[in-house]
């Protein structure tokens, strides 16, 4: 954990908790986390980093004796399983855990099976998940490894896993979360998104936060990472830069909305319709500035394959498929079968090219079509005629949202809190996968780096990382996200990107531990606080 940030040359107030002591205050919290068993030590410490915003560090349960490691072993389907050839997962059925945790033992491992059962939530009943096969009980790492590679030696695979990434309610840590405040009463500089040079690729969150001059920034939405999913660094969903809404949404998904002077923060449910329309004729768009034929986190429509929901972490397919494109997508955009029609910055055609994909003229766009929308587009599209393209997204109330030069959107999911109450949505989202539980066991049920980001009574946004995959902190599970946002004061909160893109920078300094073994990773875009002299009273 970095704390050059808050050595005793900083001006800060440090705070100590045992149990429900009273703390002051970090946007309204006046108790301790609601993390692990009662009683655990906690500390804050507290930093002023421009007027209106503050920083505070967490650290709950550091005095935490260390937890025991295990091996977690992939379970195949078994004789009682629905699919005996599906591919080994983290859970199954009850039969073939326990067939599995014979064969192991028989091989002369120290095996067992273990029900997992989770909590409901706002749109989830929870209950039983399946069942996990574990072998032994190791005091460090290297010994849980060691076994490991002897499950390998014997043609079984797995990982080692510690257990206090469980998500146990009776662990004792630690945790290590920080917390950025923004008050727009005294806040006079600007709070915005940045995705960097271009959509198409990735940066780090330091060095958006670095090319901006930002004070403080955290990473922000879901993004390809894949290059067989798109375009790595495009946004997963919803993404609007500067008012310009340059992604669309995962439909119905929520977006966490900002505005430069960190004013009417909010979590809003978002769909998008776009089309094209030239001669009195229309066609209407897939996406804007994506690769065509994958939808990353699904949630597109009717035609994608395998559905039109949510469907978090999975890429839709779409043959037939009209996407239009900016000069932020990239140099270039996409090659591959089909037609292109490129626009001037008047919005005529200057050119009909086949296959597509190349330079767009300065401050123009362009449209491509594929399969069978690539001979509609040719019919439509004359060189030297206009060709209106339109956009736009709309709440869940069906009316159209208005953005200004001022206004971010920015990805995430699920929900966590909904007019200061829980309200978690990972159904809803498309974290609950039919057929797979091991996806929500390892997104949701356990523990994870988090990001989180909300606003609370006072009007105030709330940006939080928690660190995970450690040792040294913990993590949290999703239901666990929502105590930590509720805890802290916030009336409403989202997910953001969390694992091994949670990142949180300041001046310049990443003061979190990112969980990736490379250390800090690129991501798609970041949620900046630049500074400010003064006040200006024209901001939303």
């Amino acid at each position: 954990m970095n704390s050059r940030l808050f050595g005793a040359g900083a001006a800060l107030c440090a705070l100590a908790l045992v149990g429900a002591a009273p703390a002051p205050a970090v946007s309204g919290q006046r108790h301790g986390l609601p993390l692990g068993a009662a009683g655990l030590s906690e500390t804050r410490t507290t930093r002023t980093l421009q007027p209106g915003v503050t920083l505070t560090r967490i650290v709950r349960g550091a005095d935490a004796p260390a937890m025991a490691w295990t091996v977690e072993v992939s379970i195949p389907g078994g004789a009682g399983s629905p699919d005996p050839d599906a591919p080994p997962t983290a859970l199954k059925d009850e039969p073939s855990a326990t067939e599995l945790a014979a064969e192991l033992r028989a091989a002369g491992f120290d095996a067992r099976s273990e029900k997992v059962t989770t909590a409901a939530t706002a749109d989830y009943a929870g209950g039983t998940l399946g069942w996990r096969v574990r072998v032994g009980t190791f005091p460090t790492e290297a010994a849980a490894t060691a076994e490991r590679t002897r499950l390998r030696t014997a043609g079984y695979t797995g990982s080692a896993w510690y257990t206090g990434w469980d998500g146990d309610a009776g662990d004792r840590g630690p945790w290590h979360v920080d917390v950025l405040t923004i008050d727009p009463k005294t806040f006079h500089g600007d709070l915005k998104a940045s995705y960097g040079p271009d959509l198409e690729n990735r940066e780090t969150t330091s060095a958006l936060a670095a090319a901006d001059g930002a004070s403080a920034g955290i990473n922000a939405g879901f993004f390809v990472l894949d290059p067989k999913a798109g375009a790595p660094g495009d946004p997963a969903g919803v993404g609007v830069y500067d008012g310009r809404l340059l992604s669309e949404t995962v439909d119905g998904r929520p977006g966490l909305v900002v505005h430069d002077s960190a004013r009417s923060t909010a979590v809003t449910r978002f769909t998008w319709r776009g089309r094209i329309t030239a001669h009195g004729t229309s066609l209407p768009l897939d996406g804007i500035d994506r690769v065509p034929g994958l939808i990353r986190n699904c949630g597109g429509t009717a035609d994608d394959t395998p559905t039109a929901r949510p469907l978090h972490d999975t890429t839709c397919t779409d043959p037939d498929e009209l996407i239009a494109f900016t000069t932020e997508f990239g140099k270039e955009t996409p090659k591959g079968d089909g037609t292109e029609a490129v626009l001037d910055r008047a919005g005529r055609v200057v050119e009909v090219r086949s296959p597509r994909g190349g330079a767009l003229p300065t401050g123009g766009r362009s449209v491509q079509a594929t399969g069978s929308y690539a001979a509609r587009l040719t019919a439509l599209a004359a060189v030297g005629q206009p060709l209106r393209i339109q956009s736009g997204l709309k709440d869940s109330k069906g009316r159209t949202v208005a953005t200004s030069r001022t206004t971010s959107v920015l990805n995430g999911g699920p929900e966590l809190v909904r007019d200061g109450r829980p309200h978690v949505t990972p159904a809803t989202d498309g974290m609950v996968q039919p057929g797979n539980p091991s996806f929500y066991y390892g997104w949701v049920h356990k523990r994870n780096p988090r990001t989180l980001a909300g606003t609370d009574a006072a009007g105030r946004t709330v940006l939080v990382t928690a660190d995970g995959r450690s040792t040294a902190s913990l993590g949290l599970s999703i239901p666990e996200s929502a105590d930590v946002a509720r805890a802290l004061g916030l009336r409403d909160a989202i997910n953001l990107d969390g694992g091994g893109s949670t990142t949180m920078v300041v001046d310049g300094q990443v003061i979190n531990d990112p969980s990736d073994a490379t250390g800090e990773r690129p991501v798609g875009d970041a949620l900046l606080v630049l500074p400010g002299e003064l006040a200006n009273p024209d901001k939303n």
